[in-house]
């Protein structure tokens, strides 16, 4: 299973014709794969494109959507920006971390399955409070709401 996962980053690398001016989409592409960029994956990319891996670590750390750490199945954004917030997200947030048995630094279930974060605006104001889950939209949430939606994500697996 892991030279299939090596497979496929070389082939994100063949794809870019190993380039490194495009660092950042190959990232991006590791990172849709895993979920996070595994730092072995990194190591390899480095390799391939003469770079040094501190560069890498550089632009994975500077940009905010990259992740060095493992995530879940389904990535949950609670916004936290001023409509949601004032519209109360934050309660939506503690819901989903008590639910799901997660803190302030721990974001991942055991089960890999649900991550938690908060974003600082989601761009849908109008719809507040808002989440995404894997980048769908879900508008006008409640606790309750949010909750529902776990319980029918957990229901489909």
């Amino acid at each position: 299973m892991e030279e299939l996962k090596v497979d496929v980053v070389d082939g994100i690398l063949n794809k870019y014709d190993n380039n490194k001016s495009y660092l950042i989409a190959i990232l991006q592409e590791i990172q849709n794969e895993y979920k996070y960029l595994p730092e072995d994956k990194l190591n390899f990319v480095a390799e391939r494109l003469e770079i040094n891996l501190s560069k890498i670590f550089s632009v994975a750390t500077f940009y905010e959507n990259f992740s060095l750490v493992p995530k879940g199945k389904y990535i949950i954004k609670v916004c936290d920006g001023t409509a949601c917030h004032v519209r109360k997200s934050i309660p939506i947030l503690n819901a989903l971390r008590k639910d799901l048995a997660l803190s302030e630094s721990k974001h991942t279930t055991d089960d890999m399955l649900f991550t938690v974060e908060t974003v600082s605006c989601l761009g849908a104001c109008g719809l507040a409070p808002v989440i995404t889950i894997n980048d769908k939209v879900y508008s006008k949430m409640t606790p309750e709401s949010a909750i529902e939606i776990i319980k029918t994500l957990r229901s489909e697996e």
